[in-house]
């Protein structure tokens, strides 16, 4: 049976790149070597974080003077890393999910943070609009697409100071203009590669410029002049990610993704919003996240839930279960996902609908 991946990270890889990788595992670049034996500093692996470099910046359109870092320690040790290097006395947050306010956390040990926004008494069921970030704080930082709620802020904000965003769950599903931008940072499980690697995008006139201290390791000049080769990176998640980046290449580039996943989107959105059994939990549909759809069942249809689970996974669709910390249900939609797949979903909402009118 045909597998249809919604989880939201991991999550669902290209066939190309699943593919690829497997073959590396077996035999990279011609060495008679398992990429998962091979040294980080050999020339062939060499070839292949320069080759992803270069596609990241290709891809996102990244102007000069901005770094590619390949590091550890996912999403969640930039929430550290980021004030560590940029807040050197005050910082402006907006807290629109978990992951916002783990950031949040954070960023206090570092300096003064002001929390311009929050929607967390809503249950973070929308994005908060019309709030002011102040023009002396050392950036302003947001998270682009909160997976568990299902928001998400698809234009980049206008503000008077430089911005930080965290884009791990829809990084590569918009053009991002980088003017305004200190930093960017993505945990690549969702749409670039497998788990253990974090692509950082940060601006080289941004650094220096914090007088605390800097462990090496936690510092993004000793990455930047080594390469991010200062410790072995993560060699086969930045091979992978490598194979993503040629994948997104071959299929025509940002402006496709973005066409792809509004589509896929729209269809899944327009049949939760014509049900009577299943609706968003969104309140502003200018704030859905076109990668991570949430939605519950109406009240009335509520003790049907777990059933409905397992009429999807009859059916080869996996992954659809809510986050533990809100239940309900949960498509993710990341660049690999085929619009084939929300319709076979979509078919299951329907038919589990008529079954149980």
């Amino acid at each position: 049976m045909k597998k249809h991946n919604f989880y939201a990270g991991p999550s669902i890889l290209s066939e190309y790149t699943i593919r690829n990788t497997a073959d590396a595992i077996i035999n990279f670049a011609d060495m008679g070597l398992s990429i998962l034996e091979v040294s980080h500093r050999s020339k062939q692996f060499q070839a292949v974080i320069d080759e992803a470099t270069a596609l990241v910046k290709e891809l996102l359109e990244i102007p000069e003077g901005f770094h590619v870092l390949w590091l550890g320690g996912g999403a969640s040790m930039q929430f550290c890393m980021i004030p560590y290097n940029l807040l050197a006395k005050r910082a402006a947050y907006i807290d629109t999910g978990t992951w916002a306010s783990n950031a949040i956390k954070e960023a206090r040990l570092f300096g003064d943070v002001d929390v311009v926004a929050s929607s967390k008494e809503a249950g973070y069921t929308f994005i908060p609009k019309g709030f002011e970030v102040p023009a002396d704080v050392d950036y302003f930082h947001y998270t682009s697409n909160n997976t568990i709620y299902g928001t998400e802020i698809r234009k980049d904000p206008v503000v008077p100071c430089r911005m930080v965003a965290d884009m791990s769950s829809d990084i590569f599903s918009r053009p991002i203009d980088f003017s305004n931008y200190d930093a960017i940072y993505a945990g690549a499980q969702k749409n670039l590669a497998p788990a253990g690697v974090t692509l950082v995008i940060v601006r080289e006139d941004a650094l220096g410029k914090v007088d605390r201290p800097i462990p090496t390791m936690l510092d993004y000049r000793t990455h930047i002049k080594k390469g991010s080769m200062f410790n072995t990176p993560p060699v086969l998640p930045i091979f992978s990610a490598l194979q993503t980046l040629r994948y997104y290449k071959q299929l025509g580039g940002i402006s496709e993704l973005e066409r792809r996943d509004l589509e896929k989107a729209a269809y899944l959105y327009d049949a939760i919003d014509s049900s009577t059994m299943f609706q968003g939990t969104v309140t502003d549909p200018a704030d859905r996240s076109i990668m991570n759809v949430c939605f519950v069942m109406t009240p009335e249809y509520k003790d049907l839930e777990a059933d409905f689970v397992e009429f999807c996974t009859q059916r080869g669709i996996v992954g659809i279960k809510g986050h533990r910390s809100v239940g309900g249900f949960r498509a993710s939609l990341y660049n690999a996902l085929p619009i084939e797949s929300v319709k076979v979903l979509v078919d299951a909402m329907n038919d589990f609908e008529t079954t149980h009118k």
